[in-house]
């Protein structure tokens, strides 16, 4: 019989919340996580402006300066490294310490659970990207257009729901939590060298290579939300083909989630944890 004077469960929205705090403390007393996904982009735009000055160049948004072309792509890889690098390695790690399977064991709903990880890990990526648009805006002039901001926000939305939903599909194939960085930086950095984050690309550059880069996902989604940073643009700035690849991306990452997603420690770490469990 149920007291009558026992505390209701609390809301769906509520659930979210603390886990999304919980998931942020977490986040915050591993070091090695907040300084790449956070301090590193920033790090990165600090030195380019002292390395390249603020030269104008032609770029694929038009004539534009250095730090102009810089701030809003070193804020949309943050977002990236906030959305699909780390989620991909603490899914997975938490999988193999089998954190994931007492979570199933809880009367919280594991949709809560994973919608706190998603929630906690755009709210990172929505850090990153203010933390370079604001020491862009402040040290080094790089100006904001008011009215091509909802093309940057929708943009924003739409690039980190889609890279969360493939950080989950990267952490379902993940082996281990060791193998998960590897898989990371191995799909991310050689990428990220082709699509306008850290060089950009010119307009002579190998078909081949800008063809490779159009095709998969990170570079739409740096060039649509630089788009809405760039003087040559006009307003409202949105590139809803490059949304749509970008989208699209994040539909398959979801699909393989769904697929093959589990909760269960597998591989090593599944014959680790029964080794030391011992017999029943």
């Amino acid at each position: 019989m149920i007291a009558a004077n026992a505390a209701p469960w609390p809301s769906t929205s509520s659930l979210v919340l603390t886990q999304i705090r919980g998931q942020l403390r977490t986040f915050w007393r591993t070091p090695i996580s907040a300084f790449f996904t956070i301090v590193f982009p920033l790090m990165v735009l600090l030195l380019f402006g002292l390395i390249f000055g603020n030269d104008t160049f032609e770029s694929p948004f038009g004539p534009i300066t250095s730090r102009q072309f810089y701030a809003p792509a070193l804020g949309a890889f943050s977002a990236v490294s906030a959305t699909y690098t780390n989620l991909a390695i603490t899914t997975t790690i938490r999988r193999d310490e089998g954190v994931l399977k007492r979570v199933r064991s809880t009367p919280l709903p594991p949709v809560i659970w994973m919608t706190g990880a998603i929630g906690a890990a755009i709210v990172l990526a929505f850090l990153g990207v203010a933390l370079s648009l604001t020491v862009g805006v402040l040290f080094y002039g790089v100006e904001v257009e008011l009215a091509k901001m909802p093309a940057a926000v929708v943009t924003f939305l739409v690039g980190t729901a889609a890279f969360a939903a493939m950080g989950l599909a990267l952490s379902a194939l993940a082996k281990s939590g060791q193998a998960a960085p590897a898989l990371t930086n191995a799909t991310l950095l050689p990428l990220a060298m082709i699509s306008n984050v850290f060089v950009p690309i010119r307009d002579d550059a190998p078909t081949w290579l800008t063809t490779a880069a159009n095709i998969f996902p990170l570079r739409p989604f740096v060039d649509a939300f630089s788009t809405a940073f760039a003087p040559a643009t006009d307003a409202p700035a949105f590139e809803w083909g490059k949304l749509a690849i970008v989208a699209a991306w994040g539909v398959l990452g979801l699909v393989v989630a769904l697929r093959k997603f589990t909760w269960e420690p597998v591989g090593p770490a599944r014959r680790i944890r029964r080794s030391t469990a011992g017999p029943a």
